[in-house]
């Protein structure tokens, strides 16, 4: 089955009852039993819901998965696998990387007496010189968020396999219709549906897709016991978004392609990072793990102050001035002080993030327009 059809079929079966092709929304707490644990595979809406079942089972269709399990946002469902480390394990991970995912390894799992290390994944080397005995998960994010740097999967992989790690990766800005982490040899991937997956910003929502059982035994477990799941409305609407998947994801990045060639050849722009431009340090390593280039677009002015990029934000009409990234419209946000906030100044920008730094999540509109709302804003 190729992936087109797969956003529509794959897991899904019309509703037994009534022949429904869209799956219900199962709003219920609980379910009849015919005696104690007898029942028709569900018990309490904790730990399972039809209507998410169908989720999980469309979205590990689309990652090429055995099982997916999914959860109330994206950091919930990192929550969940983290908790499968105890104290005294090690962790490498990339040293761009979301401000949420920063926030949850530092503040809350550090405290347990995990270890985590945060290097320049692009460089293979820095991984191997990073591995020690109690490394127990490479998490790895790539693209990047949000300098847009790509790592290499499959080399990350087969040093993690040599020495025994478990490797996952965070495949939101790519989405599966761009990547697929399983198929480069990754364990765990793990989106924040809320993004590419659902598509309208809309709905908030996590997903981790495995086909190692024991994996998800222990992510089942974290499902039953911690309870961060998403209700059947929220997964109702991601099912209905993922239809759209491959068509929403084309025109986007037909037109971040457009915006970043633009931004490159504009005198008044500094530094661009969109790993589809010829330029772009990893630019064959995309080519190679990805079917196309996203539609995530960094960028600062050749000013690069941070006052410039502020007034800047604040003239576009299109490009909406907010959080998230991912959906049908254009959204333009300010990571040093909105999605990586929580990343103190000294190490955002060791990692090389400026304060100056926009980020474009780019949508669906006419191209044409979207130009021009850059261009006057210039």
């Amino acid at each position: 089955m190729k992936f087109n059809t797969k956003t529509i079929h794959a897991g899904q079966t019309p509703e037994k009852t009534t022949g429904a092709v869209m799956p219900p929304i199962f709003q219920t707490s609980t379910y009849i039993q015919d005696a104690p644990n007898v029942h028709q595979g569900y018990d309490y809406a904790r730990v399972a819901n039809p209507t998410r079942t169908a989720l999980e089972k469309l979205i590990a269709g689309l990652e090429g998965a055995e099982h997916a399990a999914c959860f109330a946002s994206g950091v919930a469902a990192m929550d969940a696998l983290m908790k499968q480390f105890r104290p005294g394990d090690h962790i490498i991970t990339t040293n761009d990387i979301y401000g949420g995912s920063y926030r949850l390894f530092r503040e809350v799992f550090e405290p347990y007496g995990i270890e985590f290390s945060f290097i320049d994944m692009t460089h293979l080397e820095n991984v191997e010189n990073e591995i020690k005995p109690a490394t127990k998960l490479i998490w790895i994010e790539t693209p990047t968020n949000p300098l847009l740097r790509i790592v290499d999967i499959q080399k990350i992989v087969a040093i993690a396999r040599s020495n025994s790690i478990m490797t996952a990766v965070d495949n939101t800005f790519a989405s599966p219709y761009l990547q697929q982490p399983l198929e480069l040899g990754a364990d765990v991937v793990m989106h924040s549906t809320t993004k590419y997956l659902g598509g309208h910003s809309d709905v908030i929502g996590g997903a981790l897709a495995t086909s190692n059982t024991d994996i998800m035994d222990k992510i089942r477990f974290q499902v039953k016991t911690s309870g961060a799941v998403p209700g059947p409305m929220d997964c109702y609407l991601t099912l209905r978004g993922i239809k759209t998947l491959a068509v929403r994801v084309e025109r986007s990045v037909e037109n971040a392609k457009k915006i970043a060639e633009y931004l490159k050849q504009n005198p008044k722009t500094g530094d661009v990072f969109y790993p589809g431009l010829s330029n772009h340090p990893q630019h064959e390593i995309a080519k190679k793990q990805m079917k196309d280039f996203g539609a995530m677009v960094s960028f600062s002015l050749k000013s690069c102050d941070i006052e410039s990029a502020i007034n800047f934000m604040k003239k576009t009409r299109i490009f909406t001035l907010a959080e998230s990234l991912g959906g049908v419209e254009s959204l333009i946000s300010h990571p040093a002080s909105m999605t990586h906030g929580s990343i103190p100044k000294k190490v955002r920008e060791k990692a090389g993030l400026k304060d100056s730094l926009m980020r474009l999540s780019v949508g669906i509109e006419d191209a044409e327009d979207l130009l021009k709302d850059l261009e006057q804003a210039f």
